[in-house]
């Protein structure tokens, strides 16, 4: 968290932890009811065992690692990345306290614990929550400008994203990456 604070110029507001995945997160309110989730290891939860989700055990360096859509149809879009990763996908219901004590209800398409970087999003239907993560978050004077992803078939995961509705472009590298370019306190920064 504080390695963002000085990135960014804003500290990241301590979210709460995922019971069920071995880890808690951190949240920057980047508007529009769009945020930045920092994850870690919830160090005190010793039931869930590494592998956990969204790479977590294969980090090699801060970066991004997954992003997510909100979803409307999921099982619908559940499908289409079934199409691209067959384990990935699969519909599950979530549940946290926020730290004001809120509770945040969610169903997920489900991410994987690897590979270390997903070009392919999840997706999240809030319809059942009273609140969304933001709701919640003071303005940051957080906007996301852009999200850029490589991967080396670009092609592939261009269709991918076609099918879930989206028009995004990939660029090809031999390194699966994904950048955001937030305008912070700081300017204009990439991570």
């Amino acid at each position: 968290m504080s390695d963002f604070e000085q990135k960014l110029g804003v500290r990241p507001i301590f979210g709460g932890y995922h019971s069920t995945q071995g880890t808690k997160n951190a949240l920057v309110n980047l508007d529009n009811g769009r945020y930045l989730e920092l994850l870690a290891a919830g160090g005190s939860n010793k039931r869930i065992r590494p592998r956990r989700w969204m790479g977590i055990d294969l980090l090699t360096k801060d970066q991004l690692t997954r992003w997510a859509l909100k979803s409307d149809r999921l099982e619908k879009d559940s499908r289409v990345v079934k199409k691209w990763r067959s384990g990935m996908g699969n519909v599950q219901d979530g549940s946290r306290n926020t730290a004001q004590g809120s509770l945040l209800k969610w169903k997920l398409a489900m991410p994987l614990s690897e590979p270390e970087v997903e070009i392919v999003p999840f997706m999240v239907d809030w319809s059942e929550t009273e609140a969304h993560p933001t709701d919640e978050m003071p303005d940051m004077h957080c906007e996301l400008v852009h999200l850029h992803a490589a991967h080396p078939d670009p092609e592939r995961c261009s269709a991918i994203l076609e099918n879930l509705g989206l028009v995004f472009q990939i660029e090809e590298s031999s390194e699966i990456q994904l950048n955001a370019v937030i305008k912070c306190p700081k300017g204009l920064v990439t991570i």
